[in-house]
């Protein structure tokens, strides 16, 4: 009979299968085998088809919104095939099943996106046809180019840019973040997201877990970032006053200033003819103060585009 002390189980660590999904995961994992002193096997990677991986010829505010980023995985960590979950933070919905719990936010990338097929907006020609299915990309440009064209574009990092060299567009947008993930910084120019809002949330890579998996919630508290975690928090916040779906057109960006974080927030018409901005300055955790300034973006907003955001009721 063997004394051995059998080795304990992997943890195992739920993601989509896209290349972009993979290698966030694939970050995940480095990061807790670095926190927990772990070789690389103690972290089992397990890969999930979801719905919004398999279906791309339709904007997902058509089909399901950004459920369709997370309800394969939801159910997985429900039936205890997974012990936690690897998102991007932009593609989780605002509000979250009671079951499941934030349990770490990694460090923070760069939040611009970033222009294919023109070295700026104003070098985009008259009239050409921009790819992209994000609302908030679309009215952004719409907004500062109310010349050009909107057409849908879906799929992954790869998919995109070969639409684009296909002539299905002459331009589109990708997050700088997942570019640089994926060994791609050279590709595109970056906007100023001072000028070019980014989405909220955009560049956080997350991980969920069971709300009473207190082994799994302890295991990921050692890999979160606190700053990354403020500024996320801050900015779900204001989506959730915002009443924010995958149909409304929200951009945010959050700065550091000592101790403060300032917010600064727009909110459009789908054509992007209105455009309504607030800023703040708030305290790291104050979640009140962020849903207030959604109350005071709705409060400025016409009924034609208010009707747009759930937090108008």
């Amino acid at each position: 009979m063997s004394d051995r002390t059998p080795a304990p189980a992997p943890f195992r660590l739920g993601t989509r299968r896209s290349p972009l999904a993979m290698a966030q995961a694939h970050e995940a994992r480095a990061r807790l085998c670095a926190a927990h002193g772990w070789d690389e096997n103690r972290v089992e990677l397990v890969p999930v088809i979801a719905s919004g991986d398999k279906i791309q010829d339709r904007p997902l505010a058509d089909i399901g919104g950004k459920a369709l980023w997370t309800r394969e995985l939801d159910i997985w960590l429900a039936e205890g095939r997974i012990d936690a979950a690897v998102h991007s933070m932009k593609d989780v919905e605002t509000i979250r099943p009671a079951e499941i719990a934030i349990g770490a936010i990694l460090p923070r990338a760069d939040k611009a996106d970033v222009l294919l097929g023109a070295s700026s907006l104003e070098a985009i020609p008259q009239g050409a046809r921009v790819g992209t299915s994000a609302p908030r990309r679309a009215a952004q440009l719409l907004n500062a180019r109310p010349d050009l064209e909107v057409v849908g574009i879906r799929g992954n990092v790869a998919t995109r840019m070969a639409k684009l060299n296909a002539g299905d567009a002459d331009a589109t947008f990708l997050a700088a973040a997942g570019l640089a993930r994926l060994g791609e910084n050279s590709v595109g120019t970056r906007l100023d997201p001072e000028e070019w809002l980014p989405a909220p949330a955009q560049a956080a890579i997350g991980l969920e877990c069971r709300a009473g998996d207190d082994q799994a919630r302890e295991i990921l508290a050692a890999i979160d970032h606190g700053p990354s975690n403020e500024e996320v928090m801050l900015e779900r916040a204001l989506l959730e006053g915002l009443g924010g779906t995958c149909h409304s057109p929200i951009a945010a960006l959050t700065r550091r200033e000592g101790d403060v974080l300032h917010l600064q927030a727009a909110i459009y018409s789908p054509d992007g003819a209105i455009r309504i901005t607030r800023e703040g300055r708030f305290a790291p955790r104050d979640l009140d103060g962020a849903r207030q300034l959604a109350r005071d973006l709705l409060a400025e907003a016409p009924e034609h585009v208010a009707v747009h955001f759930g937090g108008a009721a």
